[in-house]
């Protein structure tokens, strides 16, 4: 069986968006909400909307925009490198001074997709997995 390996235009539409963050001190935050991509020129823009929940506090609105490239590099709104899709499995990674997110992509289950970050550092550590779902 043949991996599958997507293009910009296999993510352009709405996809249903749920996301677990874990803390290394164990607490956990929520997010469930929406993602669409859009053509925007030769690649596509990414919006995210949905509902926030951290531990002890009241649900809050959440958004979140990149800039996704035909080439499916992704960057912020403000056109700084974020980084390259990995499509194979493999990782990618994007320092923040000074703390270090490495993700994974998994396209197994196409057209349902998940996303693991790994955020370490001396300001954050935590786990983010985000599953995709079309809708």
């Amino acid at each position: 069986m043949r991996r599958f390996e997507p293009v910009l235009k296999d993510f352009i539409g709405s996809w249903q968006v749920s996301r677990e963050i874990v803390h290394a001190d164990g607490s956990r935050a929520r997010f469930d909400g929406h993602a669409v991509w859009t053509v925007a020129g030769d690649g596509a823009l990414y919006e995210e909307t949905g509902e926030m929940q951290l531990p002890g506090q009241p649900p809050m609105r959440a958004t979140r925009c990149y800039l996704w490239g035909a080439d499916l590099s992704v960057r912020f709104e403000d056109g700084r490198f974020f980084h390259d899709v990995p499509t194979g499995g493999e990782q990618a990674e994007h320092w923040c001074e000074p703390d270090m997110y490495s993700v994974t992509y998994d396209f197994s289950e196409w057209p349902v997709f998940r996303t693991t970050w790994q955020v370490r550092g001396p300001r954050k550590d935590y786990r983010m997995t985000s599953l995709y779902c079309r809708v």
